[in-house]
């Protein structure tokens, strides 16, 4: 098969988070190219009859789509699948409307609400409404990767405006603030088999030799830092549906109606936090993970005996007519 790796514009001068785009492109198609198919890389260019020249100059059978963002906007990554659609392009992944959807984080936690799934409280600019003394973290709206997230996210409810309006200033965007679970921390991985979600092995992240007094949270520098104390220290383990499997059973049917919930395809990533009493929460759901050879999702599939080209081959297979 004749396969295009479509990814984000990245400069030289780009920040990690965006050169692992790069970084996943290449590997993806060097997978491909292990397995026999051609697969040409290319940049991707937000505008209708621009990218159906790049499309045309390949002639794909299906577009493999890794754009995770324009200009460094992640949540901008809905204008991929809006044009391939409108082009008619056959593509792996996620459609617009979820990547929409999801990109709203708040709007996410509203959607999981209604449909009576567990979700943190979290509280909005600008009436603050349902702040207390307690301790919340402050987050990105509409920004995935971590952005802006360490130790002083974890802020009393007096100080959240503060910590939101300078983080606006710093970063720009939407800011907002969740209930901050000081419990486990799960990622669920999310494959799609024959138009169903299979539900990979799940990831507990641990913080191994944490200080006490430090917030336990996967913040911008213990993703993209790999010599950091937080890196290092910030240890993906496996195992949870043998140890815990009532634990186990609970993640996986909430990533299931998560997924059926948000329209996801391809694959998608749900984030748990465990509160005092035991009950997963979820943060967020990612129907556009990152699959760079060393991000979570290729672990899960690894754990599950799947090859990195088992993988890719089976996103582009769910893909096709």
């Amino acid at each position: 098969m004749k396969i295009l790796v479509l990814h984000s514009l990245v400069p030289p001068e780009a920040p990690p988070e965006d050169q692992d785009t790069l970084i996943a492109a290449r590997a993806v198609s060097a997978a491909l190219a292990w397995r026999g198919h051609a697969a040409p890389l290319a940049a991707f260019v937000p505008e209708l009859e621009a990218l159906r020249a790049v499309v045309a100059a390949q002639a794909p059978e299906v577009v493999f789509n890794l754009v995770e963002g324009i200009d460094g906007k992640g949540r901008l990554a809905y204008a991929a699948p809006r044009l391939l659609d409108k082009a008619g392009v056959r593509y792996t992944g996620t459609g617009a409307e979820a990547l929409i959807v999801t990109g709203d984080k708040p709007g996410t936690k509203r959607r999981l609400r209604e449909a009576g799934l567990p979700t943190p409280d979290w509280s909005e600019p600008p009436a603050w409404a349902g702040l207390d003394d307690g301790r919340w973290i402050v987050k990105s709206a509409d920004e995935d990767a971590s952005l802006g997230l360490d130790d002083a996210s974890v802020v009393r409810g007096a100080a959240v405006p503060a910590r939101a309006g300078a983080c606006a200033a710093s970063y720009g965007g939407r800011w907002f603030a969740e209930r901050y679970v000081d419990g486990r921390e799960f990622n669920v991985a999310v494959l799609e088999e024959a138009g169903r979600p299979r539900v990979l092995p799940m990831a507990e992240m641990t913080f191994e030799e944490w200080p006490a007094d430090r917030p336990r949270i996967v913040g911008y520098t213990a993703k993209w830092d790999e010599a950091s104390f937080e890196s290092t220290r910030t240890v993906r383990r496996f195992g949870v549906e043998e140890r815990e499997p009532a634990l186990a059973g609970e993640l996986r049917r909430f990533s299931e109606r998560a997924w059926s919930l948000f329209g996801c395809r391809g694959t998608a990533r749900v984030d748990f936090r465990i509160d005092g009493q035991g009950r997963p929460l979820i943060l967020e759901v990612n129907p556009n993970p990152g699959i760079a050879p060393d991000a979570g999702f290729a672990a899960a599939a690894a754990r599950a005996g799947l090859s990195y080209a088992d993988l890719v081959e089976r996103i582009v297979k769910e893909a096709l007519p």
